[in-house]
């Protein structure tokens, strides 16, 4: 069978996945505090047809002769680049001005913390601060926020600490911080769905998160690079539909030119049926 054949069927197959990423992408260009994907391609083990020959006194060198057997997939990337901020001035509502994670808990006592960029959050009932999945928001000490029953109002500074008012109208600083993490490897993460990313061993190693506390939380920014907290502020999608709609059109294309190699080579071959007549 022709080697054209199948390079043009793993071709297409590059493609139809590239595609899929784009539309990923494109569906998610509302999501808040999405990062969108980026497909990479290598070429597969080529075929050495002649080897190569060294250079003598007499004679010059050869080069190798090799004929590549197609493409295939080498990474799908996830594009971790800062969103546009949306102004909501909702208190709870958060951005992450910089490169750290929020951390979410399913139950108070899960070890390994979810992490995410989407801080759309709310207080619930129990006045405890949650995502809109009720997954608990940790602090810096890897505990759950909560507010008690005096506090009237509160805000949260750039430094992600609680500035709370009670029934007299002080506000207070709580010592509270918004729990906030950095990512060795943010391409690392493993994508869960509902906005949430798990750690795995090549995101960072479990001896590698540090949580800031006290006031080193107060001066996380400098001293974890994590960024400053902006209340009032949602981190939108990250996905540029005018690069979308171009990888699209080449993805497209790509696709088609694939196709058009596994027909041609589908003539040749049946050329060759035809010399049996």
């Amino acid at each position: 069978m022709l080697r054209s054949l199948y390079s043009g069927v793993s071709g297409m197959r590059g493609f139809q996945t590239k595609l899929d990423v784009i539309g990923n992408n494109i569906a998610n260009v509302n999501t808040v505090g999405f990062k969108a994907g980026r497909v990479m391609f290598k070429d597969i083990l080529s075929q050495t047809v002649s080897g190569v020959s060294a250079p003598t006194d007499e004679r010059g060198g050869v080069n190798a002769k090799q004929i590549g057997l197609g493409v295939t997939v080498g990474a799908i990337d996830t594009l971790h680049t800062p969103g546009s901020a949306m102004t909501t001035n909702v208190v709870t509502d958060l951005r992450i001005d910089g490169d750290g994670f929020f951390m979410l808990r399913a139950t108070e006592d899960q070890e390994q913390p979810f992490l995410s960029r989407a801080g759309n959050f709310t207080l619930d009932s129990n006045r405890r601060l949650v995502n809109a999945d009720g997954l608990f928001v940790s602090d810096s000490e890897g505990g759950i926020i909560q507010l008690d029953d005096t506090v009237t109002a509160f805000s949260i500074s750039q430094s992600g600490e609680l500035i709370t008012v009670g029934e007299d109208g002080t506000a207070t600083p709580s010592g509270v911080f918004i729990g906030v993490v950095k990512v060795v490897n943010p391409s690392g993460l493993e994508k869960i769905g509902g906005n949430l990313y798990r750690v795995t061993p090549n995101a960072m190693p479990p001896d590698a998160q540090e949580l800031p506390t006290g006031e080193e939380a107060q001066a996380n920014n400098p001293v974890t690079g994590t960024g400053a907290i902006i209340s009032g502020q949602l981190e939108m999608s990250n996905v540029d539909l005018t690069s979308e709609f171009t990888e699209m059109i080449i993805a497209q294309r790509g696709f088609q030119s694939n196709s058009r190699i596994i027909t041609t080579s589908d003539e040749v071959l049946q050329e060759v049926v035809n010399l049996k007549r």
